[in-house]
């Protein structure tokens, strides 16, 4: 089948941000939860006190972001040829909204943790394809991490690819691994020609 649409990570994948995840977990207390689950489990006050932390880092970080290299690029080029994007992140609005205006980056569907959706779970993707009108055999992933592959999964999206240089921390997963955007996009196009 036709591919028609892909759902991109944010951070990591779209751009380069400097998180330090260990370090953030470790003054978070989260216990090797996923960040946003174990903040909301949590009582008042504690879960303000600790929002309040996580905010407090991702703003610093989304200031020193940067454009991953070669993504201007390849984003032009699937709207050249018709191909949807949709960016589905577990950061919130606020920062995915500085990042676009900063890099004027455009998708036709963004979904970020204020709806409530969050990877690893296959939720937010799976409204990202019903808001696309595209079925999962039409469209692939592209991620940086673990929750970028097992969401995918849990929606039955095939084509998974990873922006990441380690390609040791995935050798067994369901995944393809790029160290670099042009390697991915060489990738992508092969996938347009093929399914034409």
């Amino acid at each position: 089948m036709k591919l028609k649409g892909i759902i991109f990570d944010l951070d990591g994948t779209v751009v380069d941000v400097p998180y330090n995840w260990n370090q953030i977990k470790k003054e978070l207390k989260t216990q090797g939860e996923p960040i946003l689950y174990f903040l909301s489990s949590l009582k008042e006050p504690e879960r303000s006190a600790k929002w309040k932390l996580l905010e407090k880092y991702e703003n610093k970080a989304t200031l020193r972001a940067v454009l991953k290299e070669g993504m201007q690029e390849f984003l032009d080029f699937l709207a050249q040829k018709g191909i949807k994007k949709a960016l589905v992140t577990n950061n919130s609005r606020k920062n995915v909204s500085y990042l676009l205006d900063k890099f004027n980056l455009k998708f036709e569907c963004i979904i970020s943790r204020e709806s409530g959706l969050w990877k690893p779970s296959g939720a937010p993707l799976f409204a990202a394809l019903k808001k696309l009108g595209i079925k999962r055999e039409e469209s692939c992933v592209i991620g940086d991490s673990h929750f970028d592959i097992r969401a995918a999964a849990e929606v039955g999206i095939s084509k998974v690819f990873i922006l990441n240089k380690d390609k040791k921390k995935f050798t067994s997963c369901h995944a393809e691994v790029f160290s670099s955007v042009k390697a991915l996009k060489r990738r992508v196009e092969e996938l347009i020609l093929e399914r034409k």
